[in-house]
């Protein structure tokens, strides 16, 4: 039987791997580990199908270092130190250390990661972990501080034509056929920048086409084909980032019928009520913000909940948290305030801060004027004085604009009373 065309197009150098050039293009970090022939632990990021188990594959053999693989969904902590084991045994001394890769690392529990912990210091292995799942949530803080995150994107279109391309021209099976692709909307649309995804859709519609005909893929074919196999193309309940997707956005429209049907689709598909827990609370930061600081409240506290008491009693706060957020008042103002921040940081580098504002432990930050001048704003009517906090050369930057809703113009008003003009939109 043959190899899915996912499996054999599987680039084996990293001339072939296709994307995130911002990692192993010309010059890029990751890169010029790779070439130096040295790499130190890290952890890939990404959603599925962007090339993260593939990018480990090269390494190892680009390296020419033993490469042991762990699936988190399988393994335990036996299997962890086996292997640690094996690779402290079969190192040689001045060898570049083996290569460990956990795929789904954010699957293994605490005692599993533990486990990992005194091999990555010392060197016993090099670990590559791969998660489709924030890694600040689910990797333990001593390992992923021992480990470099790097993110990978989904592919962009450019990215999947060219994959396209190299399917139907050097692929072995593919290439004697005689195929066409007229139009590649629907299968881009489907694939929503999964490269397996996209090479599982191509082909389901070749090989539902007679033998021996010329093949022209269009878009109508393509959805067609998909319709009568509508599990075929989104194995494993990959199609969860479109669900999730429509989850957070139907809390952001204010639409709490929705969002509890996409809600509904999740936990009948078996989804992990944590990832669902996790997203309820970056909506409340991110979509209702401060216009109700309590649905914060509300979404930790779900979270909470379904982590004491699971499935299938788990529905029920993380229910109660959908409906709050969906009929809660929406501000993004937090978020945008962030971001503006970030941006200002990365464009103006490392301002000084101002003296009055600074730490003083010492004598010598004593007498060098750190702490200086500052004013002690509880020692004023109202708790408030007018000093300056941000750095000299950004004094009249803003960055937080309150927006129109009642907990906000509050907050408006009260800065517009503390600092003036500054806060005169």
């Amino acid at each position: 039987m043959a190899q899915p065309l996912a499996e054999r197009l599987r680039p084996r150098t990293l001339d072939e791997y296709i994307g995130q050039e911002h990692l192993v293009g010309e010059g890029a970090v990751l890169r010029k580990m790779i070439d130096a022939g040295r790499i130190s632990s890290f952890i890939l990021w990404g959603p599925p199908g962007v090339g993260k188990t593939t990018l480990a594959q090269i390494i190892a053999h680009k390296l020419e270092t033993p490469f042991y693989t762990l699936s988190a969904v399988t393994s335990g902590v036996k299997d962890v130190r086996d292997v640690i084991e094996k690779a402290q045994k079969g190192r040689f001394f001045n060898e570049a250390s083996p290569i460990l890769f956990i795929d789904e690392i954010h699957r293994f529990s605490k005692s599993q990661q533990d486990s990992l912990l005194g091999a990555v210091e010392k060197g016993i292995v090099t670990l590559i972990g791969a998660t489709t799942e924030n890694p600040s949530f689910e990797v333990i803080r001593p390992l992923l501080s021992r480990c470099q995150l790097y993110v990978l994107k989904s592919l962009e279109k450019d990215d999947l034509i060219k994959l396209l391309d190299r399917a139907i021209t050097q692929d072995v099976i593919l290439k004697e056929k005689s195929i066409i692709i007229k139009e590649t909307g629907a299968l881009l649309r489907f694939s929503g920048g999964d490269a397996r995804k996209l090479l599982n859709i191509l082909e389901l519609v070749v090989e539902a086409e007679p033998s021996g005909e010329p093949i022209a893929i269009t878009d109508e074919l393509v959805v067609s084909r998909l319709q009568q196999n509508p599990l075929a193309y989104d194995k494993d309940g990959e199609m969860h980032y479109d669900i999730i997707s429509a989850f957070i956005k139907s809390i952001r429209g204010s639409d709490p019928d929705a969002a509890l049907y996409w809600l509904a689709r999740m936990i009948e598909g078996g989804e992990d009520p944590q990832f669902i827990a996790r997203r309820l609370v970056i909506s409340a930061s991110e979509d209702i913000g401060l216009a109700n600081p309590n649905a914060l409240l509300l979404a930790n506290a779900a979270f909470d909940a379904v982590m004491k008491i699971g499935w299938p009693e788990g529905r029920i706060p993380l229910a109660e948290a959908t409906v709050y957020l969906a009929t809660s008042p929406k501000s993004n103002s937090a978020y945008l305030g962030v971001d503006a921040a970030l941006a200002l940081v990365r464009q103006t580098g490392n301002q000084p801060v101002p003296l009055p504002i600074r730490n003083a432990p010492t004598e010598l930050m004593k007498e060098l004027g750190y702490h200086d001048g500052y004013q002690y704003p509880h020692d004023f009517p109202g708790h408030f004085t007018l000093q300056q906090y941000m750095p000299d050369a950004l004094v009249n930057e803003r960055l937080w604009h309150g927006q129109h809703n009642p907990t906000e113009e509050k907050m408006y008003q009260r800065m517009v009373n503390y600092w003036g003009k500054r806060y005169e939109d």
